[in-house]
């Protein structure tokens, strides 16, 4: 497995697109929340925070995590080279963590600078150093867990096609629903309005952002990714077949 998360840190750095990644990430983030006017700007809300930047950060991942993930599988379908990776010996779930692992390698690393926010934001706090860190730190595992499976449902639908496009566009469905569908649901029957949301991601990472850590949302977290991990060595085996 350890060979195949190499390969995949290689490949995205090997190319522009991990370096685009990172950049798109940490460029459009730093737009939103200190330049451009409007609800994320962190300057206007008159509070020493970061949620205009765990509200955001979702809705980036979204469509910058499938842009990650959409070749995993699919471009060795296309360049016939799956079989030749299925025949290596190691099992199909040791190849499938590889390919996750080494897509939420290249995703953290774009978090990583993100952490210089906390010290902008309590330099700025008044007085100095008047900064939530309980829901900071509670915000950012909760970031974590939700790029986990984001990430294990776009390794997932690249197994669906070999046409990346078609990959990355069934990746951001799913992320959308996944967090923002069961919320909208619970609006339409307000009779379920307590249980449908914790479904969705969406309340699950808001309950994070409290700053306590349930065991509720981690299990949440992680059964969809390993839920959607399984699908993935499913349609890998159906296709050894």
């Amino acid at each position: 497995m350890k060979s195949i998360i190499l390969q995949e840190i290689k490949s995205f750095f090997g190319s522009p697109v991990g370096y685009l990644v990172i950049a798109i990430f940490l460029i459009s983030n730093g737009l939103f929340l200190w330049v451009f006017e409007g609800d994320y700007n962190i300057l206007n809300t008159g509070y020493a925070d970061l949620t205009p930047f765990f509200t955001l950060a979702p809705w980036i991942l979204i469509f910058l995590i499938p842009a990650v993930t959409m070749r995993s599988f699919s471009d060795e379908k296309k360049q016939g080279t799956l079989e030749l990776l299925l025949t290596k010996p190691l099992s199909i779930w040791e190849i499938v963590n590889g390919k996750f692992f080494g897509a939420l390698f290249l995703i953290i690393l774009a978090i990583i600078p993100t952490l210089i926010y906390i010290k902008v934001i309590s330099d700025l706090g008044l007085p100095e150093g008047n900064i939530d860190m309980g829901s900071t730190i509670g915000s950012y595992f909760g970031l974590l867990f939700l790029i986990a499976s984001y990430s294990a449902i776009g390794i997932f639908t690249s197994t669906l096609s070999e046409n990346q496009i078609v990959a990355f566009i069934i990746s951001v469905f799913l992320c959308f629903f996944f967090y923002f569908g069961f919320e909208s649901i619970a609006s339409l029957i307000p009779g379920f309005s307590g249980f449908i949301p914790a479904l969705g991601m969406q309340d699950h990472f808001k309950s994070m952002s409290r700053g306590v850590i349930d065991t509720r949302d981690v299990i949440y977290f992680l059964s969809i990714t390993v839920l959607f991990l399984s699908f993935t060595v499913y349609q890998l085996k159906s296709f050894k077949a």
